[in-house]
């Protein structure tokens, strides 16, 4: 019945050696399985096979998809991209819940294929484990140390509010587009801290720069995207996405690298000028270690995610500001009658905002309606982890949806709408709101936070003390996102109206 071979013992029968087979495979199965079978994963929409769920995702905006369906599966739920398992986390309270009640355990980040082959675990978006720490805790103490919270940086935002004041008089009235002098004014301000520098607007080299980042953002959030990070193998036969990715981030890689190249060149230990020559001091104190974080390719990731984050977001939200702003002139009207009152013709100071309550409810609501980064980053569990009644395996990935957040009806009752309101008590005065969350929340939230917040005060007030903003004539005002990792307004141009 049986054959022999040295130590193994084979079925010679074919029925037994079936039977056999299976039995071998059953062992396997349970044997390596069982650790998968005991995770209690979220109920979520059927998959189908190879492509998960999809065929139900709108390609182009997939967090609205995931929005609705957390009406009918609750605030967690499992979805399927291809054969990966992903958890939504969605609304206020679960997703606090995930990033603040459980910081440590949803502070990872998942392998995704394009971004793993564009980073490559450096800087400080995507890096993980203690490289991330290292980046995070150098990235909050430097900004700290020459951005937020600092007189110094508040001046240098003054400045160039009034080179961008200019810029606008300089169309006298006539229609334009404010995406290139936007992003301008404040990837200024990012690069006076990285690199003690400015550029004027119309600089070739700025102009480039800023097309590398805005392609960045365009490609990494296309449909291609979704499809190369779900079939890698396979898709990358058929697309150049990730290429032309790579390509625009190694563009910008060169000009840091030179940046970088002359500061260590010039570098004066005892007089640190910016966040690179607090890199290269770390460096050099790092020499001995062998474990190091303060290489070149982390400084150069690590300056490109500040160009990228530091630019973007808030360059974004001023022009969600401004396209909102013609499209209620009530609203703008409102918050040119406080400046009026509060500063006047005087130079804008973050001490103003204290006494500026209806203004600050207006930039809260332009965050919360212009819901910028509405699929937050995707996290990843940095260990198994029981949530809400579910058991989660380590490593995976988490989308904690912060359009789900701010649109959560349970606290902002015109979550549909434009309504300053959300953020304003029966007598005017400005009053926060807890699930206001367009900075993501716990140890993945954004770096530059304060900074963001106090460029966004001082651009808008400064724009809209010295202009009235109008569509041009016959022009239709399009509140749709447009399609990318980061929601922008649709390309649109406007009219500043001189007030003074």
């Amino acid at each position: 019945m049986y054959e022999t071979l040295p130590g193994i013992m084979i079925p010679s029968d074919p029925i037994t050696l079936v039977l056999s087979t299976i039995l071998c495979l059953l062992f396997v199965l349970f044997f390596f399985g069982w650790k998968k079978n005991a995770y209690n994963l979220p109920p979520g929409p059927r998959p189908l096979p190879i492509i998960g769920n999809l065929h139900i995702l709108d390609m182009k905006r997939p967090y609205l998809t995931m929005h609705e369906l957390s009406k009918k599966y609750g605030a967690v739920y499992t979805l399927q991209l291809g054969v990966e398992k992903v958890i939504v986390i969605c609304g206020y309270e679960a997703v606090k819940d995930a990033l603040v009640n459980h910081a440590d355990e949803f502070s990872g980040r998942p392998k995704v294929t394009m971004f793993d082959e564009m980073y490559k675990g450096h800087g400080i978006i995507l890096s993980t484990n203690d490289n991330w720490r290292a980046m995070r805790r150098f990235t909050l103490s430097t900004l700290r140390d020459f951005g937020m919270g600092k007189e110094t940086i508040e001046r240098k935002i003054a400045e160039e509010s009034d080179f961008l004041v200019q810029k606008f008089r300089s169309y006298k009235g006539e229609p334009f587009d404010n995406i290139n002098n936007i992003n301008a004014a404040v990837f200024n301000i990012i690069i006076y801290i990285l690199l003690s520098t400015r550029f004027d607007y119309e600089d070739p080299t700025l102009l480039k720069m800023l097309k590398m980042i805005h392609e960045i953002d365009i490609l990494t959030g296309s449909p291609m995207a979704v499809l190369y990070n779900t079939y890698p193998s396979v898709m990358r036969w058929f697309t150049s996405v990730a290429k032309k990715a790579i390509r625009n981030l190694n563009g910008l890689h060169v000009f840091i690298q030179e940046a970088f190249t002359n500061h260590r060149k010039q570098l004066d230990v005892n007089d640190q000028r910016n966040l690179i020559d607090s890199f290269l001091v770390k460096q050099r104190e790092e020499k001995p270690n062998p474990k190091l974080y303060f290489t070149n390719e982390n400084l150069t990731q690590l300056v490109a995610d500040l160009f990228e984050a530091g630019m973007e977001t808030s360059s974004i939200t001023l022009r969600w500001g401004l396209l909102l702003m013609m499209k209620y002139p009530e609203i703008q009207k409102k918050v040119q009658s406080e400046i009026d009152k509060v500063i006047g013709t005087n130079e804008p100071q973050v001490i103003h905002r204290k006494e500026m309550p209806y203004t600050d409810a207006v930039i809260h609501e332009i965050q919360r309606f212009g819901n910028i980064v509405p699929a937050n980053v995707s996290h990843a569990t940095t260990q198994d982890v029981n949530f809400r009644g579910y058991l989660l395996p380590k490593g995976i990935q988490v989308i904690p949806l912060l359009t789900s957040v701010l649109n959560d009806k349970n606290h902002f009752v015109k979550a549909n709408e434009f309504y300053p309101e959300h953020f304003l008590d029966s007598s005017g005065n400005f009053v926060r709101n807890e699930a206001f969350m367009p900075f993501s929340a716990g140890k993945r939230s954004c770096a530059g936070e304060n900074l963001a917040k106090m460029e966004l005060y001082l651009f808008f007030t400064r724009l809209l003390q010295n202009f009235t903003f109008k569509a041009p004539p016959g022009a239709t005002l399009d509140l749709t996102p447009a399609v990318g990792f980061i929601a922008s307004p649709m390309p649109y141009k406007m009219c500043a109206i001189p007030r003074v």
